[in-house]
């Protein structure tokens, strides 16, 4: 037996509590794949998500003018990108971190490190200076002490010092701040091939020569290879380019027009292959700035061997809406498992017994519960049950219903210890008050 539920909800309050829900799920799904984490990623640090003197959005966001696809990652698997990956790592990153880095893509595609060079600090708080959060106060220049364990050469070290100009891939211009150029000088680096140099002729940018084949690399150096050594090329290879002078591509940098052409087009040679880039993008890389996160849970679940388990929880959902909206009519209910009232507090007591295997203890009070109503029926005043008992009997001897002693029936009743001596001592002082009241 089953009886109708009343609904508590109208179709409509369950239509928009169903939309609510979906909309604030989607939205929760573009946060997670979008990196709303909460973070502050203006925190004028040199790097991509910087919109300080020393950051490169300016960078980014002119790449993106340009067409190209570009992506901020804060996961260490933008390593594993066929991209153009852009370092800028800052002053004091670990060495052998950024080793392994590197050469973890040496087969995977081509990569731009932009050295660091800025102590920065945030500017004080000055009703005076209308100042965006973020913006940074430049100090002293230093050349990271990284740089040589990187290079593998002790031997091998930056300079920072006074230049006119700069010139290369067919630019030139001064810099912002000529009196802190840093830079290699001249021949100090022969694995080092020149892209942008200043006035006196020290390296600003340029590639590092190995066994890689890079003829568009070369081109734009001013080098060439030579055909007898192509048998010991490896083709395979991909190249990685150097910024030593990071104020020729920071945000910095791009207050003059020819600094941002040029730091265009140093990110276009490192990412031009056989002469063409199309189809390949650039990322760069904000967790060597601290910026990292865990790997994007929403992208996560879209690859194996999650794609199986969120194309099953699909389905489910899809099927559970589909069995909601074709239901008819309300929801029934069956009948209560438990029942109420006295015929429920019987079953309980009755089950307590049971579990406790106590049957002596019902014997007396049912007994005393018979002759208390059998007694105010037959009009006898109360007395003890013992006398009770005798007057019941001498009551029934008058009426002729002397057939079974009350007392003798009482008496067993009392002294029941099973459930067999209960039901049939019951039975007989049942009947006997049957006969006596009919």
């Amino acid at each position: 037996m089953s009886r109708a539920a009343a609904n508590p909800f109208s179709a409509k309050a369950v239509l928009a509590m169903l939309a609510i829900g979906a909309l604030a799920f989607l939205a929760m799904l573009y946060a997670i794949g979008a990196g709303w984490n909460g973070g502050n990623d203006r925190n004028g640090g040199a790097h991509a998500a910087s919109n300080s003197l020393n950051g490169f959005s300016a960078l980014a966001e002119m790449l993106e003018r340009r067409g190209h696809d570009v992506t901020l990652s804060r996961t260490p698997a933008s390593a594993d990108t066929n991209d153009l990956l852009v370092l800028t790592p800052p002053l004091y990153t670990d060495a052998e971190e950024l080793i392994d880095l590197v050469e973890a893509r040496r087969y995977s595609g081509p990569t731009l490190i932009i050295l660091p060079k800025w102590m920065a600090y945030p500017l004080p708080d000055d009703e005076r200076i209308e100042a965006e959060r973020g913006w940074v106060e430049l100090a002293d220049a230093q050349s990271p002490g990284w740089f040589a364990p990187f290079m593998q050469d002790e031997t091998l070290s930056l300079v920072i010092g006074k230049t006119r100009s700069w010139t290369g891939l067919g630019l030139a211009g001064p810099l912002p701040e000529p009196d802190s150029v840093q830079g290699i000088k001249d021949g100090e680096a022969p694995d080092v091939y020149p892209l942008v140099r200043d006035a006196e002729g020290d390296v600003l940018a340029g590639w590092l020569y190995d066994d890689g084949y890079y003829p568009d690399l070369a081109a734009a150096s001013g080098e060439h290879f030579f055909e007898e050594d192509a048998d010991r090329f490896d083709y395979d290879r991909w190249p990685v380019v150097v910024v030593f002078e990071p104020d020729l591509a920071n945000n910095y940098g791009f207050a003059d027009l020819a600094r941002a052409k040029l730091a265009v087009q140093l990110v276009e040679t490192a990412l031009e292959y056989d002469g063409d880039f199309e189809g390949r993008g650039i990322t760069f890389d904000l967790t060597l700035n601290g910026l990292g996160a865990s790997e994007n849970l929403l992208t996560l679940a879209f690859r194996p061997p999650f794609l199986a388990a969120t194309l099953c929880l699909i389905l489910a959902a899809l099927l559970v809406a589909w069995r909601g909206f074709r239901r008819f009519g309300p929801p029934r209910t069956g009948v209560p498992e438990l029942a109420h009232g006295k015929t429920q507090l019987a079953e309980n007591g009755g089950s307590l017994l049971a579990r406790a295997k106590r049957w002596h203890l019902l014997g007396p009070p049912f007994a005393a519960m018979v002759t208390a109503r059998l007694a105010r029926r037959l009009g006898i005043p109360a007395r003890s049950n013992e006398a009770r008992e005798s007057a019941i009997d001498a009551a029934l001897t008058r009426t002729g219903d002397d057939k079974q002693s009350f007392a003798t029936a009482a008496q067993a009743m009392r002294a029941a210890h099973s459930p067999a001596e209960l039901l049939r001592a019951g039975h007989e002082l049942r009947k006997i008050e049957t006969s006596a009241t009919s």
